[in-house]
């Protein structure tokens, strides 16, 4: 299993949870040294998981990736830039095993500007609900603006087609965020 931009860890633990063998290994990658250096910290509050996750302090883009039954990308291509995400998604394909899968999760956009705009201010709103002020919500979008660059869902699902995942699945969508399960 490999869960690359990791973060602090989340998808890495739920994943650990979720195994039901004892012969599994767990490859978290992030290239925060920051995230890495929590994530080891939460790793050692956690003995009985330090035999099966290891953590790497790498660029995805450099990761060496074979194997894999489970990838997990989660809100990590939308910062790959444009040029080089089928190159990515081709090697994650060519690096899974026949059946095993690739959930990948984005935030993306849509094509009609009407229906983008309205989920982007209904995702605004959720924020606002949730104790986000006005100015916490455009800094953030200032922040990310010209760094984090969204594509359509049917984007992704062209591009992992023709990297060789035979089925894609939307199980999850909230407002402008969707997570893809392709399976190889």
């Amino acid at each position: 299993i490999y869960d690359l931009g990791c973060s602090l860890g989340g998808a890495t633990f739920t994943a650990a949870s979720q195994v039901s063998c004892s012969d599994y290994s767990i490859v978290a990658v992030d290239n925060s040294s920051a995230m890495i250096n929590k994530l080891q910290h939460r790793l050692a509050a956690e003995p009985s998981q330090t035999d099966h996750i290891r953590c790497r302090c790498e660029d995805i883009s450099a990761t060496k990736i074979s194997n894999a039954s489970v990838i997990v990308l989660n809100f990590t291509l939308q910062f790959i830039p444009l040029a080089q995400r089928d190159d990515l998604i081709r090697r994650l394909a060519e690096a899974t095993v026949p059946g095993g899968i690739l959930v990948l999760s984005e935030k993306i956009r849509f094509d009609d500007p009407r229906e983008d705009a309205l989920q982007i201010e209904l995702h605004h709103a959720f924020k606002r609900n949730n104790g986000y002020s006005d100015l916490e919500i455009s800094q953030k979008r200032n922040a990310l603006e010209n760094v984090l660059i969204p594509e359509t869902l049917a984007d992704h699902q062209a591009r992992l087609k023709q990297a060789g995942y035979r089925e894609t699945h939307v199980w999850f969508r909230c407002f402008n965020f969707m997570s893809l399960l392709a399976v190889r």
